[in-house]
């Protein structure tokens, strides 16, 4: 049984990413972008766990969370915000929340506190996947980050495991290259534009060997991994 979350972000682009994101791991998302329409949305899917931006129309994320603390006293509550002094903090936990990310945020640390509160609270964790991915003449064990055919085994560092991942997710259609730098960098500084570069030329090479993949730029977008 998959984890349910409740998502309340009034960011579009990062909330569809994120959403996108954590459903493509298994986890059941309902996304709410309205602080007064949040608890509607609780009631109603009850979650295992709720996500929260600060900044919110309506009523803010903290009122929120002592709302859900009414209904649920044991619920886990990450804070997410862009936000950066001390009493924010502060105040974020005096609220009830569990947990405090900062803005910008990579997927994978929302996933890994996720989980990290769910075992505390003693209930369900969302499994890595143990899936193995064929691609052409490889094989792309997710779990192990190992890319291998029968000639060479390859072990790829996180972010390019996690890269490759999301362009096989994402195959035959073009993904942003924003979306890219937002879930696996936490930014699109120009620093990680340019490291993204680097890695994209990496797993071009480690592809070389079948001529059926192919990752494509799409000048000034982002690319397309094509496998035929």
């Amino acid at each position: 049984m998959s984890v349910k979350i409740l998502y309340v972000e009034d960011e579009l682009f990062l909330a569809k990413i994120v959403k996108e994101s954590l459903e493509t791991r298994g986890y059941q998302v309902a996304l709410e972008t309205d602080g007064d329409k949040a608890i509607s949305l609780f009631r109603e899917t009850s979650p295992d766990i709720c996500v929260l931006d600060i900044m919110l129309p309506g009523m803010d994320g903290f009122d929120l969370a002592e709302e859900i603390r009414r209904i649920d006293s044991r619920i886990p509550i990450i804070f997410l915000t862009a936000k950066t002094g001390t009493q924010d903090v502060v105040k974020g936990f005096s609220q009830g929340g569990n947990d405090y990310i900062r803005k910008p945020f990579s997927i994978e640390e929302l996933i890994v506190r996720i989980q990290h509160q769910l075992r505390d609270k003693g209930g369900q964790v969302q499994k890595p996947p143990t899936d193995t991915i064929a691609l052409g003449t490889y094989t792309f064990q997710l779990n192990r980050q190992i890319l291998s055919n029968r000639e060479t085994e390859r072990k790829l560092s996180f972010r390019e495991s996690e890269l490759l991942r999301l362009l096989y997710e994402n195959r035959d259609r073009i993904i942003d290259r924003k979306e890219i730098l937002h879930l696996i960098w936490g930014n699109d500084s120009f620093f990680n534009s340019r490291n993204l570069d680097v890695y994209i030329t990496k797993l071009r090479s480690y592809l070389r060997e079948d001529a059926s993949l192919e990752i494509i730029t799409i000048k000034g977008i982002g690319y397309r991994f094509v496998v035929v």
